[in-house]
């Protein structure tokens, strides 16, 4: 007994001294490791990465850029029983330990003391916030003992709560996944607070192996992991038998989702990024900004239609040019082309599809993920095979004249049928404004965004043709001319040894017709009108006009061929000056970025545009002080009120009874615009607007060549216009401008632009400035031609 005693006594001394080295040696430790912490409480400042996203006006998500796809939420927001799966898979003691779990440390000692090296860390989720906030991951005695002292911090500063949320925030999940709410987007397309149980229990196993145990890559591990998850959550009282018994036997549901896009606005989505890349550098990617365009998502969804819908129609009507590969059907099994169909990028609302079978008239396709369809005739008989711009082949009498088995196709639907299509090789921009803002609503640059990413609408420096005319017959009337005044429409001919021959102009119908009012001069484009116009108000007048718009006098020519169009512009450089005509002759600046706000949602950035009203002109303020913009930033008049009206109504008429009929479809009395066609019909334009909408649309190929002897603005542009406006002004009130002060309406003979004489049975009502009304009186013999042919030297 005395021996046993002895023994015990020497062993409780061991015990002892062994104690208290080892309490020497933490302490040490604690004093040589504690300098080298980083502070704690800058966990409550943290900011995680989160990538930059972008939306429409009303909310719709258009682009996501950044490496990690990170959506943080507070600890509310998290479903309790995600965080009773958490606390089964990871740290069932979390809410009662002080930040370490003697167990799981006492096993990690153990494996270093017979191994050397620490296998499972025992580290609790305090231990794993410490580590992902502040530590490396390599697993050594001084990075561990690290790790313990800064879980104490942080359970001293911050509460269980605002620990758990910094770690399923911060936590790796797969597939570019930080934190559960993206897990949740990412496997299952949605909101954590919107799964299930079974879903909730597969995310909670991630954090321990996210490619092992991945139910995408690993669906049967990956199912082991969960259902033990769920055992676990039983064990612990979190789950009934019911819940788990259903929770257990449910499927993988796990799939890939891309960012929830909502509104593909891509070319506006470059723009942003852009915009900010030049102000932010590379945190654009990591900060969270969360950024509100101006983009309308139900006009930029119009827009998209418009564009695509023109461009294709475009193409079919010069023909076929045949599919776009060929593959040896006999080579390959129905799941390698299958395979291989699915990789084919679909662009927009054309889809891939392979040729199965050529019947008479029919043929058999088959699209990426659907089962084959059949497109029959009145779906392919447009294919006369492509020559080029101005000719097509003879119409196909049969669907193997010019597809077989094999051949890769596009195909499209119109009223839930299917048709043979194309990937168009012309291309198209549209830009839409508010007028009065300058907010850009809908933009599109080119037929598809990840088939071309030049965007057109603001890189492509084309020129406009007739479409600049309306500021020309502006400055005029601008000049002391009426909308009734007589120009010569006659043949001319320019000697100038600086050009290379002689320059004879042309109206596009070959013809003359003598002495034209204004008015009908714009709504018929007559261009030898223009160019007489031009001459005699002089250049320098119409750049001075042109450059209060926002054009680059730069790229205005120095000579009458401005006339016609011949200017350098984008497509927005042309709305912006539009813009003028449809709000009252205030010049407005676009933009496209209404608001920026940090992770936080506090705004950093909001837009403060001029805005154009004239009921709040400085002279008219006082009296109509209710109208007035609340940031008080009113734009610059550039044009006279009346110029702009008499414009404005002369463009009306391009639509009643000129190149632009093809308008009236719209049954509108308030729309106005101009059609547009350059020489060769290398562009087409068509600009058109009211009070609440303008908007550009241009066809063009990338490296100029016509368009074709038969396209013009009125055909290849202007129904791209309609189509958007049809969307735009649907439910809409007339919203033409009011007749300004100074302005009378006068009956007038339409040959000679005098007042009519009385009982005249062909007078027309005319708008006038007062200033410059007709005064004399036409006669009953009243009329004029020339077209002798005018010659300057």
């Amino acid at each position: 007994m005395s021996a046993f005693s002895s023994l015990f006594k020497l062993l409780f001394k061991i015990g002892l001294f062994a104690s208290f080295a080892a309490f020497l040696a933490l302490a040490g430790a604690y004093f040589h490791f504690s300098p080298k912490l980083p502070a704690v409480d800058t966990l409550k400042d943290i900011r995680l990465q989160t990538p930059l996203r972008i939306y429409s006006s009303d909310q719709k998500l258009i682009a996501e850029y950044g490496e990690k796809r990170r959506s943080p939420i507070s600890f509310s927001e998290i479903p309790p029983q995600f965080v009773e799966a958490l606390l089964a898979a990871e740290d069932n003691r979390f809410f009662s330990h002080i930040g370490i779990d003697i167990k799981g440390l006492t096993r990690a000692a153990f494996q270093l003391a017979v191994s050397g090296r620490i296998k499972s860390g025992g580290s609790t989720i305090t231990m794993q916030v410490a580590k992902n906030y502040f530590l490396t991951r390599e697993q050594t005695f001084s990075r561990k003992f690290m790790e313990i002292l800064l879980a104490f911090r942080i359970e001293q500063e911050l509460s269980k709560e605002e620990i758990f949320e910094l770690y399923i925030n911060k936590i790796y999940l797969g597939h570019r996944s930080y934190g559960i709410q993206a897990a949740a987007n990412v496997y299952y397309g949605k909101n954590i607070k919107d799964l299930s149980l079974a879903q909730l229990a597969m995310i909670a196993g991630l954090p321990k192996a996210p490619s092992k145990f991945n139910p995408i890559t690993n669906p049967n591990r990956a199912t082991v992991r969960r259902n033990w998850i769920l055992n676990r959550m039983h064990a612990l009282g979190y789950i009934s038998d019911q819940d788990l018994e259903e929770a257990s036997s449910a499927e993988v549901t796990a799939k890939y989702h891309t960012s929830d896009i909502e509104l593909r606005a891509f070319y506006v989505a470059e723009m942003v990024r852009k915009e900010l890349y030049d102000q932010y550098g590379e945190n654009i990617y990591t900060d969270g900004f969360k950024v509100q365009t101006t983009i309308d998502s139900r006009l930029q969804t119009s827009a998209n239609h418009a564009v695509s819908k023109g461009l294709i129609a475009y193409s079919e009507r010069h023909g076929y040019f045949g599919p776009e590969e060929h593959w040896n059907l006999q080579e390959l099994s129905e799941e390698e082309y299958l395979k291989k169909l699915n990789k084919v990028t679909t662009f927009g609302a054309l889809e891939p599809g392979l040729v199965l079978e050529t019947e008479e008239q029919s043929i058999v396709v088959q699209l990426k993920n659907k089962e084959p369809i059949t497109i029959p005739w009145e779906g392919l008989s447009w294919a006369k095979p492509y020559k080029n711009v101005n000719r097509v082949g003879k119409a196909p009498n049969k669907a193997s004249e010019f597809l077989k088995p094999g051949d890769l196709v596009r195909v499209k639907f119109v009223d839930e049928k299917p048709l043979l299509s194309q990937i168009p090789r012309v291309q198209g921009a549209f830009v839409a404004l508010n007028p009065d803002t300058g907010a850009i609503i809908s933009l599109v640059g080119g037929f598809n965004f990840t088939h071309n990413k030049f965007n057109r609408s603001t890189q492509a420096i084309r020129q406009p043709g007739s479409n600049i005319k309306p500021f020309i017959y502006a400055a005029a009337i601008n000049e002391g001319y009426s909308t009734a005044s007589l120009i010569n429409d006659a043949p001319i001919v320019f000697h100038d040894k600086k050009l290379e021959g002689n320059w004879r102009p042309e109206n596009y119908s070959k013809k003359f017709y003598g002495p034209t009012r204004l008015r009908e001069a714009l709504y018929k484009s007559r261009n030898l009108v223009s160019i007489r116009l031009l001459r005699s108000i002089g250049i320098k007048a119409a750049q001075d006009f042109l450059e209060l718009a926002g054009f680059d006098r730069s790229k205005l020519p120095n000579n009458l061929s401005l006339s016609l169009g011949s200017a350098d512009i984008t497509p927005l450089s042309l709305v912006t000056g539009y813009a003028a005509f449809a709000n009252g002759g205030f010049k407005i600046s676009p933009y496209f970025i209404e608001k920026i706000e940090d992770p936080e949602g506090n705004t950093i950035f909001e837009a403060e545009p001029l805005i154009a009203c004239s009921s709040c002109t400085p002279e008219t303020s006082e009296q109509n002080t209710e109208a007035a913009p609340e940031n008080n930033n009113l734009a610059p008049r550039i044009y006279d009120e009346k110029v702009t009206f008499l414009t404005y109504n002369m463009m009306q008429d391009v639509i009643r009874l000129g190149t632009g009929r093809k308008a009236l479809v719209l049954n509108r009395s308030d729309i106005a615009g101009k059609t547009g066609t350059t020489n060769d019909q290398k562009d087409a334009w068509f600009s058109g607007f009211n009070r609440d909408y303008v908007a550009s649309a241009w066809v063009g190929f990338d490296q100029p060549t016509t368009l074709g002897r038969r396209e013009f603005g009125g055909t290849a542009a202007l129904p791209i216009w309609i189509d958007f406006m049809k969307e735009a002004l649907k439910d809409k009130p007339e919203n033409a401008p009011q007749t300004p002060e100074g302005i009378v309406s006068v009956k007038i003979d339409p040959k000679t632009g005098k007042l009519a004489y009385p009982g005249q049975e062909d007078a027309i009502f005319e708008f006038f400035r007062e200033e410059n009304a007709p005064t004399g009186y036409a006669t009953p013999e009243s009329s004029g031609s020339n077209n002798t042919t005018e010659e300057i030297f």
